[in-house]
């Protein structure tokens, strides 16, 4: 698994979106027995401090040390350094296996494999991604920041996000792929931030040496406005399997 986010680790903690309550509810809905989740490439923790309100025990794993250094501290989560394809837990330990954002980076024949002897008979599988945020009169500038500025520098792992995982080989019980979106409210400067955390934007950066988040901060600012608030919108998709 690529390691893209361990150098700006406290930004992608502040600036990456959080999910919504409602999106969390619809896929604990599945889930009859709470006792255990493991949340795969967990990040900084955001999904898994969701999930911690609704199950007795969260095991979150991701290959960045200074990913959870930034983790949200709960009771009930435990944190590990582990790639997603070979850990330690056990056999038939998870009620839910989810994995927010992430899934497109792991060796997936090897991943699923590990899924299938740590997930229960019956239990569930949540796979979670999110794609370009849509904000009013911005669209347009995204897009070719998006497309254009740092098109190039995105890892071909991006495909995957861009066809809604429906390109991956997906060997459980298909429940379907379903739709959400996250609303925000953002200052220019959150979208700023937000723009510095891409993997391409890292990438642009290593090989060019400039970043390319300051050399569009002009513009950007000049189709933000007079507002100091602008409503984002954030296509979330999530492909659902049961483990028979």
């Amino acid at each position: 698994m690529k390691d893209n986010f361990s150098t700006h680790s406290d930004r992608y903690a502040r600036f990456r979106p959080h999910y919504s309550k409602e999106l969390v509810e619809f896929v604990v809905s599945h889930v009859a027995n709470r006792e255990n989740v493991w949340d795969v490439g967990t990040g900084n923790g955001q999904l898994a401090a969701q999930l911690s309100d609704y199950f007795k025990n969260v095991f979150a794993t991701d290959i960045s040390e200074n990913q959870l250094a930034n983790a949200v501290q709960k009771s009930n989560i435990t944190y590990s350094v582990q790639p997603a394809e070979q850990t330690t837990f056990e056999k038939d330990q998870f009620d839910l296996v989810t994995i927010a954002q992430a899934i497109h980076w792991f060796d997936l024949p090897r991943f699923f494999n590990e899924v299938k002897r740590t997930l229960k008979p019956e239990g569930h599988i949540a796979a979670i991604g999110y794609k370009l945020c849509l904000i009013e009169g911005m669209d347009d500038l995204l897009h070719e920041f998006y497309s254009k500025k740092v098109g190039q520098y995105w890892d071909p792992e991006r495909k995957i996000i861009e066809q809604e995982y429906q390109s991956i080989l997906f060997p459980f019980e298909d429940l379907g792929t379903h739709r959400f979106q996250l609303i925000n409210q953002w200052t220019v400067d959150d979208l700023m931030g937000y723009l510095s955390t891409w993997s391409a934007t890292r990438h642009y950066v290593k090989a060019n040496g400039t970043n390319p988040v300051n050399e569009f901060e002009e513009r950007i600012r000049a189709h933000w406005g007079d507002d100091s608030f602008k409503r984002v919108v954030t296509p979330v998709f999530m492909k659902m399997g049961r483990f028979r």
